[in-house]
């Protein structure tokens, strides 16, 4: 047999078609539908892209544009599959998918990403909503334009927690919207972003509370840690996020939250035919363990990509690097705040607010569609992804 028939047994799964998975389906086949080196398929419970950074918005009613993936992936020669994931046999290198279907891999891209953590706090799973996807922002929706009147309690002061309830104050001034976290919202950020985010949310009449923690969800209302309850008409769970338990049962090494270790070229460091993107990987740079966002989950999407072409070339693939560069908030859909970082994601000086932090926000929202576009028009010349509202160019894994 010669090389370029070996080459064509590779069949190479993506599994997961978030801003990561999607990302490293399109380079990788892309990069080789000339070639016809390996056949890259990509597996998804549904055809349409979830647009993570647009949930609040469909959780409050708004039409958002519906990215079909196949389309997404059309002329780059990448096969999609529709389905769930239902198991993950490392040593066989096979998924079973929906429990009737079996596919090979050689290797496996694996980029199942991480859902809101409903089963931590006893009542969550059952009487929270959450922005898992469009589905269930579509049933909070529903809920909110039921409600006359009441309270909402957003239960998460993070960024996803915060945008949520700055979108339903906006969009619901009959209800009370009341947020709920640990720590104080924008606590990571630079005092003067922090500022601009605390007097929007109250001129949104959000009533904020940090430092409290919800140990249990009732039917109509939450419990603190210090006694206390707080009715609710309806509550929606930002806090926390978990991951899919299939790589801890494909006894893939993991970390303490289920994530798959990779080493610094994103394969995992158990089975070397796997690599781990977005969400579903524990990757670790120089100033920790990064948490998943779109903004390093393309990259690493990207990297993953390389990293296979460079492995089955026979090659050494390269490290995997990242740094931080913005965190763009949506204040409704009138104001915003966008705090720039450092590569370690700590807060620096410069700050955009009000209508310019509103067109950068969204800039950088919209950039993934143009992202992929170039993704399948430029395989020889390098991988671009949104940066900051820039293209940052990778170079080819020749």
């Amino acid at each position: 047999m010669n090389t370029t028939a070996a080459a064509q047994q590779h069949e190479v799964l993506v599994l997961g078609a978030g801003y990561a998975g999607v990302s490293a389906a399109i380079q990788l086949a892309a990069r080789t539908r000339k070639r016809g080196t390996l056949r890259v398929t990509l597996v998804n419970p549904y055809e349409t892209f979830t647009e993570r950074l647009r949930l609040h918005m469909t959780a409050t009613g708004q039409e958002t544009a519906a990215m079909n993936i196949p389309e997404l992936l059309d002329g780059t020669g990448a096969g999609f599959v529709r389905g769930w994931v239902t198991a993950v046999d490392a040593e066989a290198k096979t998924v079973r998918v929906d429990d009737d279907r079996v596919l090979r891999y050689d290797p496996l891209v694996y980029g199942l990403g991480s859902i809101a953590d409903t089963v931590a706090v006893p009542g969550v799973d059952d009487h929270a909503y959450t922005l898992d996807g469009p589905e269930a922002a579509a049933a909070l929706a529903d809920r909110l334009t039921r409600l006359d009147r009441g309270t909402v309690v957003v239960v998460g002061s993070g960024l996803t927690g915060v945008e949520a309830a700055a979108e339903i104050a906006e969009r619901h001034p009959r209800l009370q919207v009341v947020l709920l976290g640990r720590a104080e919202p924008g606590a990571t950020m630079h005092p003067k972003a922090k500022a601009h985010l605390d007097a929007a949310l109250a001129r949104l009449g959000v009533r904020v509370r940090g430092g409290v923690e919800v140990v249990k969800v009732l039917p109509d209302s939450v419990e603190l840690a210090d006694g206390t309850s707080i009715p609710a008409a309806a509550v929606l769970w930002t806090s926390g996020t978990r991951v899919s338990p299939l790589a801890a049962a494909a006894g893939l090494s993991v970390d303490e939250r289920g994530r798959v270790v990779t080493d610094s070229a994103l394969r995992s460091v158990s089975h070397p035919d796997v690599f781990a993107v977005g969400d579903a990987a524990a990757i670790r740079q120089g100033y920790g363990v990064m948490h998943g966002t779109c903004q390093s989950g393309m990259p690493s999407g990207v990297h993953a990509a390389l990293s296979i072409l460079r492995v089955l070339a026979g090659k050494e693939p390269k490290p995997f690097r990242f740094g931080y560069y913005h965190t763009p908030v949506s204040l409704g859909r009138k104001d915003a705040v966008v705090q720039f970082t450092r590569p370690d994601d700590s807060p620096r000086r410069i700050v955009l607010t009000g209508k310019r932090a509103v067109t950068y926000k969204e800039t950088v929202t919209a950039s993934p569609w143009p992202t992929f576009a170039r993704m399948k028009r430029m395989p020889a010349s390098g991988a671009l992804w949104p940066h900051g509202g820039r293209y940052t160019r990778i170079r080819s894994a020749k």
